[in-house]
């Protein structure tokens, strides 16, 4: 069994702990680990932060009702969008924002951010501590809609006891 959600939310950072709890929710109600579901949720965290402090201008979408009419290439100013995969052992994760993306600077001329953050900086670790936390994460830039950074990210899944998710049983005793 698998299933998967997509949220189209606005660039304000009382967004992240949206995400955030959605994605812990289903993670238990699965029956994943809560070591794992931290991990990924912490990775979702730092994605969604960087959606919010780096998005800028206008979002692609094709859905009708997130600020587009289900055309593609239809936009939707302040907006990104978090989407999450569970199927079978693996999860995977995509945020995707409408910022400068990944190796270009911004209007400020200010270090993308795969640059390296220096030891002292305040900030700057993200994506770095995304790399850390899942098994497989890949940065990339929009291929269409102007641009804009698309994080996604992997982990195999470990089960909390004899809950597994597809196991019809498991997912009645966590409702």
């Amino acid at each position: 069994m698998s299933m998967w959600w997509s949220l189209q939310l606005r660039r304000e950072a009382a967004s992240v702990p949206l995400a955030r709890r959605l994605l812990l929710g289903a993670m238990e109600t699965a029956g994943v680990d809560p070591e794992i579901s931290y991990d990924l949720s912490l990775a979702l965290t730092e994605a969604c932060a960087n959606a919010v402090e780096h998005g800028t201008g206008e979002h692609c979408t094709d859905e009708p009702g997130a600020g587009g009419t289900g055309r593609t290439g239809e936009h939707s100013d302040d907006a990104y969008r978090v989407t999450a995969y569970l199927d079978g052992d693996r999860c995977r994760i995509e945020v995707a924002d409408t910022g400068p993306g990944f190796g270009r600077r911004g209007k400020s001329g200010k270090p993308g951010p795969l640059d390296r953050a220096a030891v002292d900086a305040e900030d700057g670790r993200g994506l770095f501590l995304i790399e850390s936390l899942a098994d497989h994460v890949r940065f990339r830039d929009h291929a269409d809609c102007g641009g804009g950074a698309v994080v996604s990210f992997d982990k195999t899944l470990k089960w909390r006891g004899d809950r597994r998710f597809g196991d019809a049983g498991a997912l009645l005793k966590a409702s």
